[in-house]
């Protein structure tokens, strides 16, 4: 018989509201035994079952909900019922037609809380960052393997979040024999991924359609392009016409990638592309005090804020790189301006962007809001799984 976990009164909220996450304060006791990972029924104070969910004793997220229905069993039909789901719905989208990147589960989003699944052609990389699918790793190779054609699985289990599940890091094959680098296709664009060494899983698949956008803006622009990482948005400038492209980067591994991926595109001139190892705030106050300028900037840092405890400090650092990026600016020139931080909402990212401009002493306009692509959905009852977001702004 499941152990239960019986939540206090007054905290079933989130889970009347289909919340996937369970917090430790939540709680109020654990009745039975439950080792990590293992399936919990979910009950409030007044014994009323809200479902099934992955027991996590190590995580400040003590329980992820698998299900809402009580009588679903949790077991290797269920995670080949939503494997082959969130599979199907990335087929179902035009938008992602032959796409050789591409997210097929997209954790919480797809019903699988902790799992993430990219397909770099016939790789697939997934990441088990819950106690719950690193349980089920099994089972999920096994789903994965009937709903896609990979002829190769990578683990990349390695991440911050899996630590806070108290879980070890997990990197090597699952099946086949991967290789560490792979090349793929995106919008024309050949890319190296390195599925072994690279971050995250690689590369970064959120940033699709933006690198897209990216190109469509760049015709004969000078484009300078920070935290370049392995230089997607760089060579897409290039393939769109931008007349120059500067690309800034604190990692040497990751421009040689860089350039190695443009030597595979012949159709890119390598002439119009520099490349620069250097930290991007002091290259950026660098190039403000040598009077440079630029018609399009782009800005996509790292994760400035893990948690709302951090957005302070993380404005901050937003409100620095943007008044830099804006002050860089050509008048008309364009900023595209990103935060992957999970721990700043939409709404507060502007705020940043906006006191920035102010203090650059500019007036600028948004002209867009940018996001994730669709392959990275966000569930409904848990809009902070948008970590993703971004503005196109154009400077007056």
């Amino acid at each position: 018989m499941s152990a239960r976990i019986i939540l206090a009164r007054g905290k079933e909220t989130p889970q009347f509201r289909r919340h996937p996450w369970v917090f430790a304060n939540a709680v109020e006791h654990l009745n039975g035994r439950a080792r990590p990972g293992d399936t919990v029924l979910v009950e409030t104070h007044d014994g009323r079952v809200l479902g099934r969910a992955a027991w996590s004793p190590n995580s400040q997220i003590r329980a992820r909900m698998w299900t809402f229905d009580a009588d679903e069993t949790i077991d290797d039909a269920f995670f080949k019922r939503r494997i082959a789901a969130a599979v199907a719905r990335r087929v179902a989208l035009p938008t992602l037609t032959g796409q050789d990147g591409l997210r097929l589960v997209h954790g919480e989003a797809d019903g699988l809380p902790g799992l993430i699944v990219d397909r770099y052609g016939d790789t697939l990389v997934v990441a088990l960052n819950a106690a719950g699918v690193d349980k089920w790793r099994d089972a999920i190779v096994g789903a994965l393997l009937r709903s896609t054609a990979a002829a190769h699985l990578y683990e990349r289990s390695d991440s911050d979040a899996r630590r806070l599940e108290g879980l070890e890091p997990r990197v090597g094959p699952l099946h086949g024999e991967p290789p560490a680098t792979t090349v793929i296709s995106e919008h024309g664009v050949r890319l190296t991924v390195d599925i072994v060494n690279g971050h995250k899983t690689g590369f970064y698949l959120d940033q699709r359609d933006n690198r897209r956008l990216t190109r469509d803006l760049s015709a004969g622009r000078r484009v300078l392009n920070c935290f370049c990482y392995t230089g997607g948005f760089s060579l897409q400038a290039l393939a769109g016409g931008a007349r120059a492209v500067l690309s800034v980067d604190s990692s040497a591994p990751a421009l040689e990638a860089a350039q190695a991926s443009l030597g595979l595109n012949a159709g890119l001139d390598a002439s119009r592309a520099q490349w620069r190892d250097a930290d991007v705030f002091e290259l950026l106050r660098e190039l403000k005090s040598a009077g440079e300028q630029f018609d399009l900037v782009i800005l996509d840092p790292p994760k400035f804020a893990p948690s709302s405890a951090h957005a302070e400090r993380a404005g901050r650092a937003y409100r620095d790189i943007n008044r830099l990026g804006l002050q860089l600016l050509t008048p008309g020139g364009l900023l595209m301006t990103y935060s992957c931080s999970g721990g700043v909402s939409a709404e507060r990212f502007q705020g940043f962007v906006a006191a920035a401009a102010c203090d650059a002493g500019v007036d600028a306009q948004v002209l867009q809001h940018l996001q994730a692509g669709a392959d990275h959905p966000v569930a409904l009852a848990a809009p902070e799984g948008e970590y993703l977001k971004g503005l196109l702004v154009v400077r007056n």
